[in-house]
């Protein structure tokens, strides 16, 4: 086994949810889950155009402590991390190693409106 991961960096496990805005749609809040500790490293970066925007990518690996499944301090895709002004989406969710002590999270690096 690896050595075990350096969680020196405190974020904010968030989960959206929905409710109906009175004109057909929905409203979008994020939900404070909890706080965790993490090791984050980044990966490599790439561009993407969008209506003749260039928008960097670059995805990240979050470790942090592993929480049983069906608990809301266990991340899934579709919530996200906060860190101050930073949010990371989480895409996917692995066990880090065959002992169940932590869990990688492959996110993104979200750029808030």
């Amino acid at each position: 086994m690896i050595g075990a991961p350096k969680l020196g960096r405190r974020l904010v496990l968030e989960e959206v949810t929905r409710q109906p805005d009175n004109a057909g749609g929905f409203a979008e809040n994020w939900v404070v889950l909890g706080n965790l500790w993490a090791d984050i490293k980044a990966g490599t970066g790439r561009e993407r155009t969008l209506n003749a925007a260039v928008i960097p990518l670059l995805p990240y690996r979050i470790v942090v402590r592993a929480a049983p499944v069906g608990s809301s301090s266990r991340p899934k895709p579709g919530q996200r991390f906060r860190e101050g002004d930073r949010v990371y989406r989480i895409e996917a969710v692995a066990d880090r190693y065959r002992d169940g002590l932590y869990l990688e999270c492959f996110t993104k690096e979200e750029v808030l409106a």
